[in-house]
């Protein structure tokens, strides 16, 4: 009897967990600035997956967080988004989603060296850009492959 007890409670918490996961967000469970950003949503919001909620309604939060000026950026960073082929952001959501799978250090090595790149001036980036391009598959994949053996930390002789 207690073993069927058990069991039954683990059952029934495992189901619940599941449909918490699946579950995403109800439109009474956002705040009233989440609706009134999402008011677009409001008639299809039940029906919208619940990953889908999920970032919608974590980017409403962000978004009632913005000054002004942020806000402004978002507008022109979202309209250049729209503006990309579906393809290119597909591109781009398999890259974040590389990227966000990588510990935290290997994120920030990756930031840092992005960083670096835009500070250099415009002719050295259009000569390290062409030389990739001109690079085969194989070289492109024996650099990476290096970068990723290579220590952390740059030594002040190679800056």
């Amino acid at each position: 009897m207690k073993a069927r007890t058990i069991v039954a409670i683990t059952a029934l918490l495992l189901v619940s967990m599941a449909f918490a996961d699946n579950h995403g967000v109800s439109w009474q469970e956002l705040s009233d600035g989440q609706r009134a950003v999402l008011s677009q949503f409001s008639g299809s919001w039940d029906s919208l997956p619940a990953d889908k909620q999920m970032r919608l309604s974590r980017g409403a939060e962000r978004w009632e967080a913005m000054s002004p000026e942020q806000r402004e950026q978002a507008r022109g960073r979202f309209k250049d988004w729209r503006a990309l082929s579906d393809d290119r952001r597909e591109l781009i959501r398999e890259r974040a989603e590389i990227f966000h799978s990588l510990s935290p250090a290997e994120q920030q090595r990756i930031r840092d060296n992005y960083r670096r790149y835009r500070q250099m001036n415009r002719d050295r980036r259009e000569m390290l850009r062409d030389r990739y391009r001109q690079m085969t598959p194989e070289q492109r994949q024996r650099m990476r492959d290096r970068a990723l053996t290579r220590p952390r930390t740059r030594p002040a002789d190679r800056r």
